[in-house]
């Protein structure tokens, strides 16, 4: 195999971006190779350069542009995460469109494709990621470039009846057929994508394993994510005995903990999840002064109206629950809007009873996995996940939930915390096996695999209309 070059919203450890969060855990995997990872600075203002920054760390290289203020707002906050965010999280109400946002988010995936085409070779593969790009292979395609690309989608994806409220999204759906290969997280999110194909532009889809066009072939995965569950576990381990692990032991004085660790976004559901934590003070008082709830929410997005108005109400949300069961030595709720690193984080999710995975719609939640993997298997603690994240396909061994009913919630923190060490046992090496089974080398194997199957694109046409 050629070089992979891996293209995202941002880009982690370029110089001068930290993380890319989940995606940098997935991917790393594919990092030990020849690899070029391209895509956003981080960086905003000034003009816009035509030509990526580059720097070397090991056997990657990474190639960044910068945004500039009016693309930021308009590819990034604009259309991004003021209209496909919404969209593909079955947020329609939430859903902001402006034609001047679509044609930012149109300009950027051009002029991003347009600085690439010159650093790419003829026989690398690229690897595309998430709704930011997804007309990012359309412009490669227009400048020429005639490698094998492929697109990976992180969120859920929509049938046509949801999709359809998107305006000009058909323009977006012909795009993404000038892919050659294209994973969803689950089988619903292919379903949604080739509902929206034959309903919105009239494909024949076949068996919806490949989509024949002009002569050309895209084949559709149904591919989740998954991480390193032996690297994580051994991580939860050692910092369970970390400074910062033993400050929150002790500072539980024998409680036991609930742990939630989400961004703080709209699609994870933490309104509905501290109402149900209320609910379970107020429904099962034997748990108030013996558990404790930490809730952590990094903060995320603060540019976008929605997520402000989410951190006022979970702050309120908050000092209700205390200010109503708080003693003067217990704090039930313990919120806060910072990010931990995840090695610290894993150690936290080994000492909670409870791990709380409650989104009102996710395309996997790698969390949910994390927790599973730290767990001890002699004395684990349990799951409780929403039905409505990709993850819960795989594991539906833990206590599934529908995160809009807080009541379901409290009922199902209950069963949790009293629930027998022989079936926390059982439950959790079912759970262990799944996680174990998906991981984040499976998934990278499974996509990449897909992408040295496609036929030599040099001898295929160019042209990207869709053939109904």
């Amino acid at each position: 195999m050629g070089r992979l070059v891996i293209v995202s919203n941002r880009v982690p450890a370029s110089g001068r971006v930290p993380d890319a969060g989940g995606l940098a855990v997935g991917l790393n995997e594919a990092l030990r190779g020849n690899v070029l990872w391209f895509g956003w600075s981080g960086e905003t203002g000034g003009q816009s350069q035509a030509e990526p920054e580059r720097n070397t760390y090991g056997t990657v290289e990474y190639a960044t542009l910068d945004l500039s203020t009016e693309e930021y707002n308009r590819f990034y906050v604009g259309f991004s995460n003021g209209s496909l965010w919404p969209l593909f999280h079955f947020r329609i109400g939430l859903m902001e469109f402006r034609r001047e946002h679509l044609e930012g988010y149109l300009a950027v995936n051009r002029r991003f494709a347009m600085a690439l085409a010159p650093l790419l070779r003829p026989d690398d593969i690229v690897w595309v990621h998430d709704y930011h790009f997804m007309t990012f292979a359309d412009e490669l395609r227009r400048l020429g470039v005639r490698n094998r690309i492929g697109f990976f989608l992180h969120t859920p994806f929509v049938p046509a009846s949801v999709f359809a409220a998107l305006p000009r999204g058909e323009h977006l759906l012909e795009a993404m057929c000038g892919y050659d290969v294209i994973g969803f997280q689950t089988e619903p999110d292919r379903l949604g994508f080739l509902d929206c194909l034959h309903q919105l532009l009239g494909v024949e889809v076949g068996d919806g394993r490949r989509i024949f066009r002009d002569g050309r072939t895209i084949t559709l995965l149904a591919s989740p994510i998954g991480i390193d569950p032996d690297k994580f576990a051994q991580d939860a381990r050692r910092t369970a005995r970390s400074q910062e692990a033993r400050r929150l032991r002790e500072s539980l004085v024998g409680r036991g903990l609930i742990l939630g660790v989400e961004r703080l976004d709209y699609s994870k559901g933490l309104p509905q999840r501290f109402e149900g934590f209320r609910r379970l003070l107020s429904r099962f008082p034997d748990h108030r002064q013996k558990v404790s709830y930490l809730q952590i929410a990094a903060r995320s997005r603060q540019d976008v109206n929605q997520y402000r108005a989410l951190r006022r109400e979970l702050d309120q949300l908050a000092g209700n629950i205390n200010g109503r069961f708080a003693e003067f030595d217990w704090v039930p709720l313990r919120y806060m809007t910072r990010s931990l690193s995840r090695t610290t984080l894993a150690g936290f999710h080994r000492i909670a009873r409870v791990g709380l995975v409650t989104p009102l719609r996710d395309g996997m939640n790698l969390v949910a996995k994390e927790y599973v993997a730290a767990q001890d298997p002699a004395d684990p603690g349990v799951l409780v996940l929403s039905r409505f994240a990709g993850a819960a396909r795989e594991l539906d061994a833990a206590l599934l939930v529908n995160p809009f009913d807080p009541d379901e919630i409290a009922e199902s923190l209950h069963l949790a915390l009293t629930m027998p060490a022989d079936e926390r046992v059982a439950r959790h090496a079912t759970l262990l096996d799944r996680v174990r089974s998906v991981t984040a080398q499976t998934w990278c194997r499974r996509m990449l695999d897909a992408l040295q199957d496609v036929p030599n694109v040099a001898e295929q046409p160019l042209a990207v209309d869709v053939v109904p």
